[in-house]
């Protein structure tokens, strides 16, 4: 299969802004595996294999599966992006390339390496060897397309909130599954009840490939490709979500529904310029805001149910 490689270099004061809106873009013109290239980001700790070749400024990367509709796509994101400069400041250059699905998957192979990412849980791709500590939740990947290998501060936020949060037996809701890594999480953390959403049917199998390679039982959890919590039925003790801020924001109103009562929600993808706004929004639709957590501009927060 073959995709468009669509490569957004920026210049802005403010890098992490210039990503949370270029990305809400791509998430907005339906690009699927959105990456981010950071001069200045620091790998963690056994994170790369070699020499890494730093990119020379910030970007963000999206894909779409090659077809007429997708030319379509790019033409409305490079409108959109030359609205950014008179709107928000941000000089932005568009790259489109075509890519073959198996020379994507290849590249990462030679970086993707396993990463702790707090205290008990350690993300690894599904080809590489690792040794566990006694007490150590080792989570196999393998993104193919879905784009989510748990190095990135919005997923390690996450999972520690997760680990935090979750108590063994419970249910939880992922939505913006992705590769799965929250839900595996989930099931090794011990819910008995775990569902995942993404509108993007190629992250949805690609979850589900890695449910199974984590040994997840089928009967313990169910993955749906549908718009936000639109197509989920019952009720969760914890809904994550780990996407950006405007769609949070566009998730809030539909939370309660889908919580129970005392239910926990905890949301990561949030850039410190937007957290005051995100809060704001989470009090006004009945949230207790129990906890929030930064690391490299990046915010985390925990919100329960009034």
């Amino acid at each position: 299969m073959k995709w468009i490689e669509a490569k957004v270099s920026f210049e802005f004061e403010n890098p992490d802004l210039a990503v949370d809106v270029i990305s809400n873009l791509f998430y907005e013109s339906g690009f699927r595996g959105v990456l981010i290239e950071d001069p200045d980001l620091q790998p963690p700790d056994g994170w790369g294999a070699g020499a890494v070749n730093r990119p020379r400024q910030p970007a963000v990367i999206g894909f779409l599966p090659l077809s007429q509709k997708s030319r379509d796509r790019c033409k409305q994101l490079y409108a959109q992006l030359g609205r950014l400069e008179s709107s928000h400041g941000i000089v932005t250059q568009l790259a489109t390339r075509e890519v073959d699905e198996e020379d994507w998957a290849q590249s990462w192979k030679a970086f993707f390496k396993p990463v702790r990412v707090c205290s008990r849980i350690v993300v690894k791709p599904s080809w590489e060897e690792f040794v566990p500590e006694p007490l150590d939740i080792v989570i196999n990947i393998d993104p193919g397309m879905a784009f989510g290998t748990g190095s990135h501060p919005t997923t390690v936020l996450s999972l520690s909130l997760i680990n935090t949060y979750l108590q063994a037996g419970g249910s939880f809701l992922d939505v913006g599954v992705g590769t799965g890594i929250l839900a595996i999480a989930a099931g090794k953390l011990g819910a008995q009840k775990i569902w995942g959403v993404d509108n993007d049917e190629t992250a949805v199998a690609i979850a589900a490939k890695n449910l199974q390679r984590n040994q997840i039982e089928p009967e313990r959890y169910r993955l749906i490709c549908g718009n936000l919590t639109d197509d989920v039925e019952g009720r969760f003790d914890i809904v994550a979500a780990n996407i950006v801020a405007d769609v949070i924001l566009e998730l809030l109103p539909g939370l309660e529904r889908v919580l129970k009562p005392d239910g926990i929600f905890i949301c990561s993808g949030v850039i410190e310029a937007k957290k005051d706004k995100v809060i704001r929004a989470m009090e006004n639709t009945r949230f207790e805001i129990l906890a929030d957590s930064t690391q490299e501009g990046w915010v985390a927060i925990v919100g329960k149910i009034k």
